[in-house]
């Protein structure tokens, strides 16, 4: 097997031309920043992983859709579930890993975040999940009470958004190769006739919901990992995001993009659908809700909130016709009662995010380079 690194069939890889910034560029070994959401994760993605999975028409390589015309395409457009055809039917699938540390925390575990992060990926295509695959990678010497744990919330999750899971597989490796618990998810789910959501769908006009407080989940995990209390217990607000989903395409089905801010935060999500569209984005600051506990506790951790993951919120673009039905029906559905219009597609500064200060000035929301918070789902 030719190195992933070194070179390939085909010679050696020329880091040089990637457009990756450093470390990689200089160092061909991984930083924890290459999974975290930003612009390292983007660049990997983009100049290693891209390519690789769909060059293969360009080698000669046949036999499949993958290196081809519709594989390729889809799998380019890098939206948190891929929306394929098969047999007539319009299917949502996407697949995610769990590494967060630690494995229980306020409002949640890696148990119950496996199912929510895949679940909410495939509402992001509007798709409501019906089965799940499951994945354990399981170290050495972990407790079998704590592998319990994890599977018992799983499932409890599982039912509770819905879905089933119908197929699995377990793997152990060597004491210090692996970190307790790691659990991989992958889910399929049915495209409604008529929707099309995808980053690419943003336009001009499109107005910019949140549908609910920003930048618990990350804090909650925080605060368990350093042992930090802020005066009262910061809850991750993990939770499945198909039911509000389903409420917003009941209002309309038009709904151009939505996306989870989770790793990278709200900053990196409103980032890679500015760049996907080709529009500009304007946010209003104060019109971003961030509950007061998690604005402390990164006051006092030096980070922004709007870099924090969450793990049971969306933003949304949508047409302004639509912008208030839309956001009644989020505000009546228990997940979204603190959504809050905050920003909208504009035809400047196309590909960047603005915000406006509560100082009357404007900043460029960038695109973080790594994560604030490494191993936080």
């Amino acid at each position: 097997m030719d190195d992933p690194v070194t070179g390939t069939a085909d010679g050696p890889l020329d880091l040089g031309s990637w457009s990756c910034p450093v470390p990689l560029r200089d160092s061909p070994t991984l930083v924890l920043g290459h999974g975290g959401g930003g612009q390292l994760s983007a660049e990997l993605v983009e100049n290693l992983f891209v390519p690789a999975f769909t060059s293969g028409a360009a080698r000669g390589v046949t036999g499949g859709a993958a290196g081809t015309g519709e594989g390729a395409g889809v799998l380019a457009s890098l939206a948190d579930s891929a929306v394929v055809s098969l047999g007539g039917a319009r299917l949502a699938f996407s697949t995610d890993s769990y590494v967060v540390r630690p494995m229980f925390f306020p409002g949640g575990s890696i148990g119950d975040l496996a199912v929510n992060g895949t679940v909410n990926d495939l509402a992001m295509s509007g798709a409501q999940a019906a089965y799940l695959s499951c994945g354990f990678i399981l170290e050495e010497g972990t407790p079998v009470e704590t592998v319990a744990r994890v599977a018992t919330a799983l499932g409890d999750a599982a039912r509770l958004a819905g879905v089933t899971v119908v197929t699995g597989d377990t793997k152990v490796v060597d004491a210090g190769h692996g970190d307790g618990v790691f659990v991989n998810t992958a889910g399929i789910g049915l495209v409604p006739e008529g929707v099309d959501i995808r980053p690419q769908r943003a336009r001009p006009g499109d107005v910019v919901i949140v549908s609910g407080d920003i930048g618990v989940h990350g804090v909650a995990v925080m605060s368990v990992r350093e042992g930090l209390e802020f005066g009262t217990e910061v809850r991750s607000d993990s939770a499945p995001l198909n039911g509000l989903v389903a409420a917003m395409l009941s209002a309309t089905l038009d709904l151009h993009v939505l996306r989870d801010p989770t790793r990278g935060g709200l900053s990196a999500s409103l980032n890679e659908i500015a760049k996907a569209s080709g529009v500009g984005v304007s946010v209003t600051e104060s019109a971003v809700p961030v509950p007061g506990e998690v604005a402390n506790a990164c006051a006092f951790l030096g980070l922004d909130p709007w870099l924090v993951a969450n793990e049971g919120k969306l933003v949304a673009f949508v047409p302004p016709e639509h912008a208030d039905a839309v956001l009644a029906a989020m505000r009546a559905h228990p997940l979204g009662t603190r959504a809050a219009i905050v920003g909208s597609a504009v035809e400047e500064h196309p590909g960047t995010v603005v915000a406006r200060t509560g100082l009357g000035g404007t900043r460029v929301v960038d695109l973080p380079l790594g994560e604030q918070l490494p191993r936080i789902c």
